[in-house]
């Protein structure tokens, strides 16, 4: 019988009350976020990745002058840190892991930087990083920010998104190393944030921070090459106050993008036309707070979980599978300047 409680992790800023990681309980039968409690204490752990056999919780962590990634282990819901890899400057605002829990991956925002690290298999942990690779300026106001990094659904690749840079830049990896393969751009003063891969890994969606738009590429694996289909805003047409685009998720059948917008406070729904890949709107659903940082599927796909990091709320949503919609079901949910949101696999035993 599938369990009705499901466990997420938030990560956090820690700039106020925050203390680091979070761990909350979603009852998928009553459709409830309860049990939320302090899973790890550390500084500005903003964006988490969890290892597949939901052994491992990775983190982006920052310590005094000096940021970096950490590793813990999952005990009961409960992390245990297993150690951290630092380096002097500001901490990387990204982090991803493979499939195989072999390697970690980190953008960093302020430096410009793609850092790859290898795992130790034996108990987790980081190793010291394989690849640091600093993005180049393009003079003017082309200044790298690097804003995601994280493996190609087959897994041959690195795909980072640089929102200074207005680029992705694909990586061949070889035990840990990044050399790169390939780079397309996209307009100028959009400063792409984050990206999806369609499922069947042909299409890929890639959010824009400043021009609150999903770009839609084709992808080719063989030599990593990115084609523009689309380009489609996600807020309306009337809305002239500060928006920035957030984050980007897709179902896992491929067939609805969920895309946050922080100022107009609502996650963006679209459909996926199938033979084209290309997007159609669907509607907008109100985060109800501000600034919803990132949101998450949970392992069912029946709820959606965002963070509303400036109002320090959590919102649940249950999500109709056949139209995609969100309704509104819990906007009460009190966590400190949440950023992410990742759920614990439902592994089949």
């Amino acid at each position: 019988m599938e369990s009705t409680k499901l466990i997420g992790y938030i990560g956090t800023y820690t700039k106020s009350e925050s203390e680091g990681i979070y761990v909350f309980s979603l009852n998928t039968e009553t459709g409830k976020i309860t049990d939320i409690k302090l899973a790890a204490k550390l500084d500005n752990p903003t964006y988490l990745a969890i290892s597949s056999d939901n052994q491992f919780v990775y983190s982006v962590v920052k310590e005094g002058e000096a940021g970096g990634v950490a590793s813990f282990k999952i005990l009961d819901g409960d992390l245990k840190m297993l150690n951290k890899q630092m380096a002097d400057g500001a901490p990387p605002c990204h982090v991803s892991i493979d499939l195989k829990t072999s390697a970690i991956f980190s953008a960093n925002y302020h430096k410009g930087t793609v850092e790859s690290f290898l795992v130790d298999n034996k108990d987790g942990s980081i190793l010291p990083p394989s690849s640091v690779i600093k993005h180049q300026s393009q003079g003017g106001d082309k200044i790298p920010h690097t804003h995601y990094a994280a493996p190609t659904p087959d897994e041959k690749y690195i795909i980072t998104v640089d929102l200074g840079l207005d680029q992705m830049i694909i990586y061949d990896i070889n035990e840990g190393i990044l050399k790169e393969k390939n780079s397309v751009s996209v307009k100028p003063g959009s400063g792409p944030r984050h990206l999806v891969f369609h499922p069947n890994g042909n299409y890929v969606y890639i959010m824009t921070e400043f021009s609150s738009e999903v770009i839609v590429f084709t992808y080719e694996s063989n030599t990593a090459t990115l084609t523009h289909v689309q380009t489609i805003s996600t807020i309306p047409g009337d809305f002239q106050e500060n928006n920035q685009g957030s984050a980007i998720h897709i179902s896992s059948d491929g067939r609805y993008i969920y895309a946050g917008n922080r100022g107009h406070n609502s996650i963006a729904v679209f459909g996926v036309i199938p033979e084209s890949g290309e997007l159609e709107f669907i509607e907008h659903a109100s985060t109800e707070g501000n600034w919803p940082r990132d949101f998450a599927l949970d392992p069912t796909e029946n709820f959606i979980v965002a963070s509303n990091q400036n109002s320090h709320n959590l919102v649940l949503f249950s999500r109709d599978k056949i139209t995609g919609k969100l309704t509104l079901l819990q906007s009460d949910i009190s966590v400190p300047e949440p950023v992410c949101v990742k759920f614990l696999n439902i592994i089949n035993k």
